[in-house]
């Protein structure tokens, strides 16, 4: 075992690891040409933190193993900008080009311009004094933005301090960065957010954008951010004198630059970088959405200037959005809360109908199959009824290597259960030990329909079962702030609004409360049905098949569902468990006086609302129904009323307007 260091010795050796680990971290992240392994890496890594640990007088803020190195925070307070970080006057056609081209001429002379890559991520404000990193800020309103210096200290590929070795160091620089979540780095993301029965992010600009606003460093530094440098806003001392010595210098302090940034001069210099990277586009490991021109001199920008919004030295040249062929970049299998086992596509972001989507259900394995659909393959993507995303065939890409094809996983992504088919389903038997289940019942519980607890959707329920401090849904109602304030995303005001939701539906309405059990087949509507009919959840769980048939709606299949839900001992267990805290109360009922009356409600009242009224009539014993048919007693036609209306004329069907309904309340004694 080799002696232990004297502290003059302890602090040279820190010295030159810091030194040799930030040599390599620049080599890796802004020359691309890592020289050791990561083994080694971190090996040095864990040899400075055990020089630090037993001599934490040498322990400085700049420190490779000083980047988590604060508590979670209540907030962000908010900084102004050194300089205002303005957005740029873009377009997706040629001719707008053009017209900036030419006001660039008829401007300055000579004209020259670098083209960049337009990022799609999260922008950000860096400033270093003396060479050391001590703030980050978000963009904000341009103006000002959020201090998330912690958060920004986690990103690898941040130095904390400047090199200085190939250009001389400012004694204050802010800089302007993009940071973004490479693909690859995303999607492993988003599977581990399905493997515990989370949501996943829409895009990998959403995630870095969400990653950067946790109020606890830990666990941003848990997600896989990197960052791109690209402007100095404001500097003391002698400024780079154009844009392609100010890329060249941010290089030399040892911080990340595109490696697509080229020079041009014409117009045809840009269209064709333009049309060069679209079509790399779909290969690149980050996302970008056009590219960006800037005058290269600063001395003529200066004298151009900017308006309030927009410099008027640059531009950006959109990619027109993707249409319906995008490609797809994984398959995630996703856990639901009954325990069957989704494949999730994750695409290139393409504009459907003017909507952005990124994912689709690809709905069983069998189907997965059939299609021949693989990671990788170009797609064409539709919306089945203008609305859910759907992928609809592969594009076939002659001359292109294609991955294996997808196959289910054995066992379950969240809790390692073997799965089980069942026809093309894939199912995890593990109802109530699978973590995904767990947190995909708490939400469900949680969603607006059932008790409607504002502030536990997806993410926090997955927290919660994580933490350990929810295992069945009963759990909630013995959480209190306390158990709260430890966690990601909590300060003390967010908890005790969280509690106090959660103890607020200690009373419920029965319907709600039977939606939120999550039985099988039973949606809002047969929800309702059930709490009109046996108006007591005694009632209503002691009921048997038979007695179950005599509700409108439910037959021999769902009835048979409904009594072996209720009838499994663990299910019985989490019931009791939640009738000791909740009291689910009946409808009320003003009366009979439309019982056996079908109700269509079609356009907009003025008194009150759809939902007011559908729970005014039903208290009069009505069925409020949402399509016209010959069985319909009436139809309430408010302001605009669409195609119902008209089938209720075609069939001669009653049709009353918001005075006569309301008129018809009054007399049963309803006001």
């Amino acid at each position: 075992m080799p002696e232990p260091l004297t502290p003059s010795e302890a602090g040279a050796r820190v010295a030159e690891l810091r030194d040799t680990l930030g040599r390599h971290a620049y080599l890796y992240y802004v020359r691309n040409r890592p020289s050791i392994s990561d083994e080694e890496y971190d090996r040095l890594f864990r040899e400075l933190q055990a020089l630090e640990e037993a001599h934490p007088d040498l322990v400085v803020p700049e420190s490779p193993t000083q980047r988590i190195g604060s508590e979670p925070s209540d907030a962000f307070q908010s900084v102004e900008h050194a300089a205002p970080m303005l957005s740029l006057d873009s377009a997706a056609d040629v001719a707008a080009l053009e017209r900036f081209d030419d006001r660039m001429r008829k401007a300055v002379d000579p004209v020259r311009y670098v083209v960049e890559p337009k990022l799609d991520g999260a922008s950000v404000e860096l400033v270093y004094e003396d060479g050391l990193l001590i703030r980050g800020v978000t963009r904000g309103d341009g103006r000002r933005g959020e201090d998330i210096t912690e958060n920004v200290r986690t990103i690898l590929s941040v130095p904390l301090s400047l090199r200085q070795e190939d250009a001389p160091v400012p004694s204050r620089v802010a800089l302007r960065a993009e940071v973004i979540m490479r693909v690859g780095a995303f999607e492993a993301l988003n599977a581990s957010l399905l493997a515990g029965g989370g949501s996943p992010f829409a895009n990998p600009r959403n995630a870095a954008a969400g990653s950067l606003r946790q109020l606890d460093p830990r666990t941003t530094a848990s997600r896989p951010l990197d960052i791109f440098v690209y402007d100095i806003l404001a500097i003391a001392g002698a400024a780079p004198r154009s844009q392609t010595e100010t890329l060249e210098t941010l290089r030399c302090w040892g911080l990340p630059v595109n490696e697509w940034c080229r020079p041009a001069e014409t117009v045809a210099d840009i269209v064709a970088f333009h049309g060069e990277i679209e079509d790399q586009r779909d290969d690149l490991d980050y996302e970008i959405d056009g590219i960006v021109i800037k005058l290269d001199d600063m001395a003529q920008r200066d004298e151009l200037g900017e308006t309030s919004h927009h410099p008027r030295w640059a531009f950006a040249y959109k990619f027109p959005p993707r249409k319906e062929i995008t490609r797809l970049l994984s398959i995630v299998p996703s856990v639901g809360r009954t325990g069957v086992v989704t494949p999730i596509a994750f695409m290139r972001p393409v504009e459907l109908g003017g909507v952005t989507v990124s994912r689709a259900n690809l709905h069983n394995r069998e189907e997965v199959a059939r299609k021949d659909i693989r990671e990788g393959d170009r797609v064409r993507v539709q919306r089945a009824g203008d609305v859910i995303p759907q992928v609809l065939e592969r594009i076939d890409e002659p001359g292109r290597e294609r991955t294996e094809p997808w196959v289910m996983p054995a066992v379950c992504p969240s809790c390692g259960t073997p799965l089980e088919e069942k026809g093309p389903y894939t199912r995890c038997p593990n109802l109530f030990d699978c973590g995904a289940q767990r947190a995909g019942r708490i939400q469900h519980y949680a969603s607006r329909h059932a008790l409607d607890i504002e502030g536990l959707g997806d993410e926090t329920s997955r927290l919660l079962v994580d933490e350990g401090l929810v295992v069945h849904v009963p759990d909630l109602y013995d959480l209190n702030v306390e158990d709260l304030l430890p966690l990601d995303g909590f300060a003390r005001k967010s908890a005790e609004n969280l509690i106090a939701a959660i103890q607020s539906t200690r009373t419920t309405e029965l319907a709600r409360f039977i939606y939120g059990l999550g039985i099988p087949e039973v949606g809002v509507t047969v929800a309702r049905e059930l709490a009109m009919h046996f108006r007591s959840f005694e009632d209503f769980r002691a009921a048997d098949h038979e007695t179950l048939q005599t509700v409108d709606g439910i037959g021999p299949i769902m009835a048979e569902q409904i009594v072996a839900f209720l009838s499994r001992p663990r299910v019985s267990e989490l019931i009791d468990g939640l009738r000791e805290s909740v009291d689910p109360r009946p409808p009320e009922r003003a009366g009979d006086a439309l019982a056996g009356h079908r109700v269509v409600l079609t356009g907009g009242l003025t008194s009150m609302s759809r939902n007011d009224a559908k729970k005014l009539l039903e208290s009069l014993g009505a069925k409020v129904t949402s399509s016209v048919s010959k069985q319909t007693s009436f139809v309430v036609s408010g302001e605009n009323p669409g195609s119902k209306l008209e089938k209720a004329e075609t069939l001669g069907v009653e049709i009353l307007d918001e005075e006569a309904l309301l008129a018809l309340l009054e007399e049963n004694g309803v006001a």
